[in-house]
């Protein structure tokens, strides 16, 4: 099963991502507490891409895809959009005591999404940038 979801790079355009995240998940039986890694991990790499890659133009849009693969246990997202392409693979992540120590806002993300995540690729081609997230997770 295959779902999308096409969203302008307004911040206000987050609970709409997070509902659809939650809605598709819920509806394949994913346990609980995988919905609530997933959304989290999810509304991170959105809100980048459009405070980041779109510095929060409404009328930029991007396309949330996601596929429900049961006889592997695996739910893959697909965030398609024409941006500036960042690759979290490529990121070097702050150390957390620099983090502590300079009281910085942000950074954490990145660790964050990394940490929930099985799997995350970028591949650009004709002029679409495509972050693929990979996760098990527990179809009840």
């Amino acid at each position: 099963m295959k779902y999308r979801y096409k969203v302008g790079c307004s911040i206000e355009n987050l609970k709409g991502v997070r509902d659809f995240v939650r809605t598709s998940l819920v509806e394949h039986g994913v346990s609980d507490i995988d919905i609530s890694e997933v959304v989290l991990a999810i509304d991170e790499m959105c809100s980048n891409l459009m405070i980041h890659a779109h510095q929060c133009k409404a009328d930029d849009l991007f396309e949330l895809y996601i596929l429900m693969n049961k006889s592997e246990s695996l739910v893959v997202f697909e965030i398609v959009d024409d941006g500036t392409v960042f690759d979290i693979n490529r990121f070097h992540e702050p150390d957390l005591d620099n983090i502590i120590h300079e009281k910085r806002k942000g950074g954490l993300g990145i660790r964050l999404v990394k940490s929930i995540m099985d799997k995350i690729e970028y591949e650009q081609a004709d002029g679409k940038n495509t972050c693929r997230l990979s996760k098990k997770v527990q179809f009840n």
